[in-house]
């Protein structure tokens, strides 16, 4: 078998599609980068591992600059990765950009979490690679991760981050109101920390409980799960009457705001260290604890 031909034969065809087929180009890059991957696999079991050296000064000479060594190496490296059969049927869905950020992980239950998160929520290049970055997969809980692993059905709480991620834009010190203009100044960024289907309603939301007006840090919503979120923030670790705090205004949103038809509200106490024993004992299994860590406003941008 003449490798050498065949792979300056889908490359020289793939140029011309790119010209063509403006709609599909990308599917028909990957498929092509792919089948070139094995190629080049399979002749370097024939010919050595220098192969691709020699290939791609020949490309570079006889079909264009970019296909020199550091190309075809990756288009090896992305046909080894993704020739998994978990992962195959799902790349032809992506973009070789896309396909570029994954390569360097080595994780295959990780890589199939972001590429999943880059099909179902139309994530850019740029998104993924913040995505990576801030190492969204890592702070998923681990019940998240079996469920994934499982394909089991997953519900409001399970992509909630911990730590869950605050750009800082100040170097005050961080106080609960500071903590919340933070959040204010990037509720998209805040919402993704929680997962899919989150919302904003209002923050300092005003509620009469007797004689007495309180204000729920945030109030959210969720459209997927249909529910109520409260949102209380704490500046510093988790306490007892944190919980109980919370769950006077869940029962409040329960009772006067949420509908027959919308689940039962859910609470979120973001603190600056979680007492993971408090959370244990609780008995409302609706509330959950996430540690808050704040980073530099542009650290996921560099």
């Amino acid at each position: 078998m003449n490798y050498y031909d065949e792979i300056k034969t889908k490359l020289i065809d793939n140029e011309v599609y790119q010209k063509v087929k403006d709609y599909s180009k990308e599917r028909h890059k990957v498929i092509t980068y792919y089948e070139i991957g094995k190629l080049l696999s399979d002749a370097g079991k024939h010919y050595g591992e220098n192969i691709i050296e020699e290939y791609s000064k020949r490309l570079v000479k006889e079909v264009g600059k970019k296909y020199n060594r550091s190309m075809l190496f990756r288009m090896k490296q992305f046909y080894n990765v993704f020739s998994d059969e978990k992962v195959a049927p799902l790349a032809r869905q992506l973009t070789w950009s896309h396909c570029i950020e994954l390569l360097p992980i080595k994780d295959i239950n990780k890589i199939i979490y972001y590429i999943n998160i880059s099909i179902n929520q139309n994530l850019s290049r740029n998104d993924l690679r913040n995505r990576i970055k801030s190492k969204e997969y890592e702070r998923l809980p681990e019940k998240t991760k079996q469920k994934l692993l499982k394909k089991e059905e997953t519900n409001i709480t399970d992509f909630i981050k911990d730590p869950i991620l605050i750009k800082n834009s100040t170097n005050k010190l961080v106080s609960e109101k500071v903590l919340q203009n933070l959040i204010l100044e990037d509720i998209p960024s805040f919402l993704e920390e929680l997962g899919e289907g989150f919302t904003f309603i209002k923050n300092e939301y005003k509620i009469k409980i007797g004689d007495t007006y309180n204000y729920i840090d945030l109030l959210l919503f969720n459209y997927i799960f249909n529910a109520f979120i409260v949102v209380e923030l704490k500046t510093t670790e988790l306490k007892k009457e944190h919980i109980g705090q919370v769950q006077v205004y869940m029962n409040y949103i329960d009772k006067h705001i949420k509908t027959p038809l919308q689940d039962k509200t859910i609470g979120i106490i973001i603190c600056k260290h979680n007492n993971k024993y408090i959370i244990r004992y609780s008995s409302d299994t609706r509330i959950l604890a996430r540690k808050y860590e704040l980073i530099w406003y542009n650290i996921l941008r560099r």
